[in-house]
């Protein structure tokens, strides 16, 4: 693939702050930058000079704000939210924010939300942050509409997500967005992360893991995923895993976070994403070939998951190819 010229890519501006979290901070360049022929990823504070992190050493950045004037995206991970606990921003932040172009797309990981719900972003739209702050963030900022039971929230160009990993997953989410699903599985492969996980998957599960000593549902998942065309049905995957009904349903729900039935939909629209960028099928083949019963089910549950039809899928992402692998691997 020849790559792109400068002009063509997409520009990620990080806003590293006060007691930025390293690993936040990191993940937009990491999952960014190993698309690089689409993204181009650069990391600025307020006002140049080195950054204090939550460990013991300070970031070195090589911008001030001025470089996010030229952003397409600008990410605000984890970071000290101390400073936005009256409500609003202060001045010299506001300044940086106010360099944001209008139609630039906002992305916060973690209580990086504070930061973007203080610039007044977030006023009356769905939100998330880290399930521990989720009372100090509802007292402090009334007006968003905070939902603490999801990874992350796209609301278009303004887009938030809850602790560490999440941030991952919302970042790829964008890849997806922006680029298609094989580009996205190509960086989460070259990551060494899952490829997926939807937005609406539990934030916090009491139980993530079942005892050694406890049967799991993955026999029973693992099975579902290659019968997806099949009616699978709640009696059929408990029978697989050897438990009752009721059991089967609370265990799968303590693992996954979410219950057998969405999860199976939420396979099933992945799948159908799949076969829509890489192959010709109609969408009535692609709708038996992934378990729903007509191409009009399968229209329904695309539109609500990502909002377009199959075809406005297929014409978005069908010419899209896989970014060429990096030395990191």
């Amino acid at each position: 693939m020849v790559g792109a010229s400068d002009a063509q890519r997409h520009r990620v501006v990080v806003l590293a702050l006060d007691g930025v979290y390293p690993f936040e901070l990191g993940i937009p360049s990491r999952v960014f930058g190993t698309a690089p022929d689409r993204y181009e990823v650069s990391t600025c504070s307020v006002d140049g000079a080195p950054v204090p992190s939550q460990s013991d050493f300070a970031i070195a950045v090589q911008h001030d704000s001025r470089a996010l004037a030229s952003a397409d995206t600008v990410v605000v991970p984890a970071c000290d939210i101390d400073m936005t606990l009256g409500g609003t921003l202060p001045p010299p932040l506001a300044e940086a924010f106010a360099r944001i172009r209008p139609g630039a797309r906002i992305v916060s990981i973690c209580t990086g939300g504070f930061v973007t719900a203080a610039a007044g972003l977030l006023d009356g739209r769905p939100a998330t942050t880290h399930w521990n702050v989720a009372e100090l963030f509802r007292r402090t900022f009334p007006r968003v509409r905070l939902d603490t039971d999801v990874l992350y929230v796209d609301d278009d160009d303004v887009l938030t997500s809850a602790g560490a990993a999440a941030g991952i997953d919302l970042c790829l989410h964008l890849v997806r967005r922006d680029h298609g699903s094989a580009v996205a599985n190509a960086v989460a492969r070259r990551c060494v992360v899952p490829p997926w996980r939807d937005g609406g998957q539990a934030q916090y599960i009491e139980q993530p893991v079942p005892p050694s000593t406890s049967a799991g549902t993955a026999t029973a998942r693992h099975w579902a995923l290659e019968n997806l065309q099949l009616p699978l049905t709640m009696d059929e995957l408990a029978v697989r895993a050897r438990m009752s009904k009721r059991t089967f349903a609370r265990r799968f729900r303590d693992e996954v976070g979410m219950s057998p039935g969405r999860w199976l939909i939420q396979q099933r629209v992945f799948r159908a994403r799949q076969l829509l960028e890489s192959t010709d099928l109609t969408v009535d083949r692609i709708a038996g070939e992934v378990g729903f019963a007509t191409g009009s089910s399968l229209r329904q549950h695309l539109h609500d998951s990502i909002g377009v039809s199959p075809l406005a899928y297929r014409r978005t992402f069908r010419a899209e190819s896989v970014p060429p692998p990096d030395a990191a691997g």
